[in-house]
């Protein structure tokens, strides 16, 4: 049996959401029946280690995106594979307007945020009136869904519901070899928040929201890096917040995770956050902003979380008062995850989508 050859395209295989999902599917796809490669725009990131040896990587060495469309599309022609699947949102715009040159390739876009939050230069969103050319468009939540349909007139029929999926055998391998961290105070609890330190992860609102906090016995821990570091590390000072740390970027988030009291997601939007699912993975409890994003998909309320407004700085805040007296069941938050999302569940769905769309003539 001809084995069903993919090409899943990536800028490069950084620490990040869309990253992971792919690396997962790659890894995890059966090797009877397909053969995975991976285009990326640079050949860098960490988790090149994570990837199995009999995964190809195909490396066109591109600085910007702008710049690759024409060696992606020379690869596409050269290698014709059954599928490609591209995992990002720039790429998948650009790509849009050239599929049919490629009429016995199928395409699939996976989208990896609410689309009209997330994408405001012009010259792109006029790639989206190419959508539809996509043999299948994945959403990973309701609200990307709606957004795709209400705005970009994409075809109902075209797109997908998959919601990420959660390597629990990864984490608890991670989890195995986690102490707690030597910057969690003793008598003291400890609040993380992970996120890359832009605008879109909403971390000016948790200052503010912690500048409210600052009597209490509470600390912030915030992981990541990013162009607003800076103007953050400012707004810290001026706010006078001596129990906010900022870690930067670590390779085991999941220490943090599995000895926090709280973890918070402050997002202005998500695509469908894999750090709350990672949060419920570590049997922590979290509160979350209610932005677009599937946040309501993932929260079962008292379950594993709850959802408030960050914007309201004196609510929030005495919200995670209240929930950092409560008590939460770790085994119970990590179930609410694993029997919704744990990767078994998920990447059956993905098989059956690639299987199903090679052998439609």
């Amino acid at each position: 049996m001809k084995k069903i050859s993919v090409i899943f395209i990536l800028p490069d295989l950084e620490t990040g959401g869309a990253e992971r999902i792919v690396t997962t599917i790659a890894n995890h796809l059966s090797r009877d029946r397909f053969e995975p490669k991976i285009l990326l725009l640079r050949k860098q990131g960490g988790y090149l280690n994570f990837l199995k040896e009999d995964v190809e990587i195909i490396d066109i060495n591109t600085d910007r995106i702008r710049h690759s469309l024409k060696p992606i599309l020379g690869e596409i022609y050269r290698r014709k594979p059954d599928i490609v699947f591209s995992g990002f949102g720039e790429v998948n715009a650009y790509l849009a307007l050239f599929i049919r040159l490629f009429p016995r390739t199928k395409f699939i876009a996976r989208e990896t945020n609410v689309v009209t939050q997330h994408v405001t230069r012009k010259e792109i969103k006029f790639f989206y009136n190419f959508y539809n050319n996509y043999q299948k468009i994945i959403a990973q939540s309701d609200d990307m869904l709606n957004d795709l349909v209400d705005n970009f007139n994409i075809k109902k029929k075209k797109i997908v519901k998959i919601n990420n999926p959660v390597d629990f055998d990864f984490i608890n391998e991670k989890l195995s070899v986690s102490s707690k961290p030597e910057s969690f105070k003793y008598n003291y609890k400890n609040v993380v928040a992970i996120g890359n330190l832009s605008a879109r992860k909403g971390f000016d609102n948790l200052l503010k929201v912690f500048s409210r906090l600052k009597n209490e016995n509470i600390m912030l821990h915030i992981l990541g890096d990013g162009k607003d570091k800076d103007v953050l590390f400012q707004m810290k000072d001026f706010l006078g917040l001596k129990n906010v740390v900022f870690h930067g970027r670590q390779d085991n988030p999941y220490q943090f995770l599995k000895y926090a009291d709280l973890f918070i997601l402050s997002s202005r939007y998500e695509g469908f956050p894999n750090v709350l699912l990672e949060a419920g993975a570590c049997g922590t409890y979290s509160l979350a902003n209610n932005c677009p994003g599937g946040i309501n998909e993932i929260i079962q309320h008292q379950v594993n979380g709850e959802v408030a407004n960050i914007e309201d700085y004196e609510d929030f805040s005495q919200k995670i008062m209240k929930v950092l007296q409560g008590n939460y069941n770790a085994d119970g938050i990590k179930n609410s995850i694993r029997s919704r999302f744990s990767k078994d569940i998920i990447l059956d769905k993905y098989e059956r989508l690639l299987l199903n769309l090679a052998n439609k003539s």
